[in-house]
């Protein structure tokens, strides 16, 4: 099946918050990146605002509609913890999907999934909520939850996200071949109970391939930090297209 190739912009918009001169433009950045044949955008808006402002949600849904991307099933996926402010710009722009993820504000980056049995009572209304309005829902989950997905589907949501930091971390180790294998587990139980399968967290084009390749039901790939980095060197149009060839193989 062919996998969506996701951008995340927030890396761009942490660059142009190091000065306060306005660029690089996540705006500007998320059209070309589209042009380039990207399937969406996603945006992490954190409660310190330390790369995706609030404001950059809004103008980025606001390109996305004057630009035509929505009429053309570009989508635009927010992903983030569901606390109040999150979900006034999860109410406000209604995106295709918001990706609800556990990470502490004061965290570097996204490190574990829901706890879905002990989360469920937050969990269940904000889904409700957001399903309201349209928005498919996708959960952060860690690759070996397996047991929870019959629990991820009663609650309401739509799809899990693996969390692929530990594939990364051990990709290029003896152990490689395990950790997929469980991988693989969590994917084949999410299909099993009816939910989509999304992935992300330190996707490069080097571990791509093999991810998609052993991941049957695998609708979407999410990737910020490492295309950022390739895109430095390659521009933003190269960038694309070589990931799109890694999702492809």
């Amino acid at each position: 099946m062919k996998s969506l190739l996701s951008i995340n912009l927030n890396k761009i918009a942490l660059l142009r918050n190091q000065r306060d001169v306005g660029y690089p433009c996540p705006v500007a950045a998320g059209r070309a990146i589209l042009a380039a044949g990207a399937d969406g955008l996603t945006i992490h808006p954190r409660p310190d605002q330390r790369h995706i402002r609030y404001n950059d949600a809004y103008e980025i849904d606001k390109m996305l509609r004057d630009d035509g991307y929505y009429s053309r099933n570009i989508e635009l996926n927010i992903e983030g913890n569901p606390f109040d402010d999150f979900m006034k710009i999860c109410r406000d722009i209604k995106p295709q999907q918001v990706t609800l993820v556990p990470d502490d504000p004061m965290a570097a980056t996204s490190d574990s999934g829901w706890d879905v049995f002990a989360s469920e009572a937050r969990l269940r209304p904000i889904i409700t909520e957001l399903k309201s309005y349209g928005c498919r829902v996708a959960l952060f989950m860690d690759y070996d939850s397996e047991n929870s997905m019959a629990k991820v589907k009663n609650i309401g949501s739509d799809r899990i996200e693996l969390y692929t930091g530990p594939y990364a971390a051990g990709f290029d180790g003896d152990n490689k071949v395990a950790i997929m294998a469980q991988y693989i587990k969590t994917a084949n139980m999410a299909h099993v109970n009816g939910l989509g399968v999304n992935a992300g967290h330190d996707l490069t084009i080097e571990n791509l391939p093999y991810f998609k390749s052993s991941i049957k039901y695998l609708d979407e790939v999410s990737i910020g930090h490492a295309f950022t980095a390739d895109a430095l060197y390659m521009g933003f149009d190269t960038a694309v297209k070589s990931y799109l060839n890694s999702l492809s193989r």
